[in-house]
């Protein structure tokens, strides 16, 4: 992905984040954070599942080295409404307050969820929708989006899902519908932490230490040369 594809995929999920901004509070611990919607919103599951308004608590209740699952409870915390695989994406400048982003859809139609940023931290869940439902969400909002195998939504977005359910969830095959409904690969979505640093770095690298090193260097040139000045000096 070049340098002017990512921040125009940057600004548009900035735009979206600031359309729906849902006001929120959280806690460090497994990331615990209270969300309230002013409207309804889309969250993965069979065919088409959503939260009406109102407020509801988010928790990461296993993380892997590629993968996390998080769980939606109601607000007292007593009801699970969903458990959703999600990846780690990336951004460059974490901020203080909890950043959802949502999937702009057409007019009157719920947004879909897309990513779960938690305060202070640069990496948050990118979530992981059904491959049928993927593929009608990337159609429609001419995005890809992250997409699994459609025969392990029924049992896994249950919400209190069998261990063995829970293993297979951890190990389902992740890949991404593009809106012209193509399987590409993950890294095709959502660059390494290594290639958006890398696209930001011509941007907020400081030339300070290059004109540092240069300011060095010619203070060390005159030095030379005067040295060499005053033996010649003496030669004479």
């Amino acid at each position: 992905m070049n340098r002017f594809k990512l921040m125009s995929a940057m600004i548009l999920v900035s735009l979206v984040t600031v359309v729906v901004s849902p006001t929120a509070k959280a806690s460090e611990y497994d990331k615990k954070t209270i969300v309230t919607f002013s409207q309804t919103i889309e969250i993965p599951g069979v065919g088409q599942q959503f939260l009406p308004a109102g407020t509801y608590v988010f928790k990461l209740v296993d993380s892997l080295s590629d993968r996390d699952i998080v769980q939606i409870f109601s607000k007292d915390e007593t009801h699970v409404f969903a458990t959703i695989l999600s990846i780690a994406n990336y951004r460059l400048k974490p901020t203080n307050n909890t950043v959802m982003t949502f999937r702009e859809r057409a007019v009157g139609q719920p947004e879909a969820i897309r990513a779960w940023f938690y305060p202070g931290a640069t990496w948050g869940q990118e979530f992981v929708y059904p491959k049928a439902r993927a593929t009608e969400i990337a159609k429609e909002a001419q995005q890809t989006v992250l997409e699994m195998p459609s025969e392990l939504a029924t049992e896994i977005v249950k919400p209190e899902p069998a261990p063995e359910v829970m293993t297979e969830l951890k190990e389902a095959p992740i890949m991404a519908v593009t809106p012209r409904g193509e399987e590409v690969e993950v890294a095709q979505v959502i660059p390494p932490k290594t290639e958006i640093a890398q696209a930001e770095l011509p941007k907020t690298a400081s030339q300070l230490p290059l004109w540092g090193l240069l300011g060095l260097l010619a203070v060390g040139s005159g030095i030379a040369l005067s040295l060499l000045s005053k033996r010649d000096e003496r030669t004479l």
